[in-house]
């Protein structure tokens, strides 16, 4: 497979991290609530709350890692967030008083929170042109198999040592970030900074509130990542109410958006680059996908058909139009972000991009269960309404953003007189 063959200096050790991060959280986020309960005797809905706010407070660190990046280098704040990770999960199992749960559940979550800047900035670092995309797809691929795989050997230690494989599963998480970030040390420094690039310049996030064009890219993927929010937060809530299908057949629209992103998710991405011409074009597509898969499950809810059977068929035929949405959208809109943010306020950029991912996972359990209190089809019918918008917003944009960011072919950059015209890719 000629995909997965690395194509720049770098890409192995860099790909294996995410890899071990995904296949150590895989075999602990599954689990985290019952693990709390067990270690802190807490009542769930108490270590529910204190999930919820620090999360929340955790949103504020955001754009502080995205200073932080223009200032030390993406590759110093990935390896240091993969051991600040590290030390947070492997601490959890000493939280077992509510203080010590509160601090140790703060530092995982600006971690976790903190690090996909990070991470994609280093990414726009090692990698150029359509490696970008397909960077996205790989890593999106393999947190999805990560996440399979460490579930199912989580359960293996946990049926194997009883209440001691929770906190077995703790601390290989807590390692896997270790040997991760042990990883992403191996990768080489960031190549020299382009003469031709502008240095970085005064004001900061004042620069990006006056981009205007790559605001409109962030307003897009908050629009279109409520409806990423929905697979979690909605469906299964949906599902055994409305729709009243048994809690144990839910699971089954998760195995196929996993099985499918973890399998198909490169092809499927290196298929759009072939398809469409430009980014914001193949992520509109894959908002436009959100979009049906959407209204076929208010239209599910509509009709109600008879029997679980039909109900369950309905249901993961919609499931399998957003997991190809999924598939359209994530690794040409996340690329379109690197591409768009300029080398000297790259991290910033990112960060601002990363609220919105931050923003819709935050609001989208409170809006999703207000609007389920008032009519079960509600939600998805906004999540189609805002997924709509966001296909809308990203072709209005088009025209606005560079030319480099937008086309997957290279494009040619302008020669000096007298001299070869010669493409940019970065």
């Amino acid at each position: 497979m000629s995909f997965l063959r690395p194509r720049f200096p770098g890409e192995r050790a860099l790909v294996s991290g995410i890899a071990v991060d995904a296949v150590g959280s895989g075999m602990y986020v599954p689990f985290s609530l019952v693990f709390f309960r067990h270690v802190t005797g807490l009542p769930l809905p108490l270590i529910g709350l204190v999930l919820t706010v620090t999360g929340l407070v955790s949103i504020a660190a955001v754009p502080l890692v995205g200073i932080a990046v223009d200032r030390f280098g993406a590759r110093t704040m990935q390896i240091s967030l993969y051991v600040m990770r590290g030390l947070s999960f492997a601490c959890f199992p000493l939280a077992d008083s509510l203080p010590a749960f509160v601090v140790v559940a703060l530092f995982t979550s600006v971690g976790t929170r903190a690090f996909r800047p990070a991470q994609d900035a280093r990414l726009a670092e090692l990698a150029a042109g359509t490696d970008r995309d397909r960077l996205q797809a790989l890593s999106r691929s393999l947190n999805n198999a990560g996440l399979g795989a460490g579930t199912m050997i989580a359960s293996v230690v946990i049926a194997t040592a009883g209440d001691f494989g929770y906190t077995v599963t703790a601390w290989v998480n807590g390692a896997s970030f270790v040997a991760a970030g042990f990883l992403a040390s191996r990768t080489p420094p960031a190549p020299p900074r382009d003469p031709a690039a502008p240095r970085a310049r005064s004001g900061g996030y004042r620069v990006v509130a006056k981009d205007r064009p790559f605001l409109g890219l962030v307003c897009a993927n908050l629009c279109v990542a409520l409806g990423f929010s929905a697979l979690t937060a909605l469906l299964p809530l949906y599902a055994t109410g409305l729709l009243g299908l048994p809690d144990g057949l839910v699971g089954s629209a998760f195995l196929l958006n996993t099985v499918l992103c973890a399998t198909l998710g490169v092809p499927v991405a290196a298929l759009s680059r072939r398809r469409f011409a430009t980014r914001t074009r193949a992520a509109a597509a894959g908002a436009v996908l959100f979009c049906v898969a959407f209204l076929g499950q208010a239209a599910l809810g509509t009709v109600r058909p008879d029997g679980v059977l039909p109900l369950l068929t309905g249901l993961l035929a919609a499931v399998l139009v957003m997991t190809v949405g999924e598939m359209v959208y994530s690794p040409s809109s996340g690329a379109l972000s690197q591409f768009a943010a300029p080398q000297a306020l790259r991290g910033r950029y990112l960060a601002t991009y990363q609220l919105s991912w931050s923003l819709a996972y935050a609001l989208g359990p409170m809006v999703f269960t207000s609007l389920l209190a008032v009519d079960g089809r509600l939600p998805w019918l906004l999540v189609a309404t805002t997924a709509a918008i966001g296909a809308a917003v990203l072709v209005r944009v088009e025209r606005s953003l560079p030319s480099g960011a937008v086309s997957f072919a290279p494009v040619p950059a302008p020669a000096a007189p007298g001299k070869t015209t010669t493409t940019t890719a970065e």
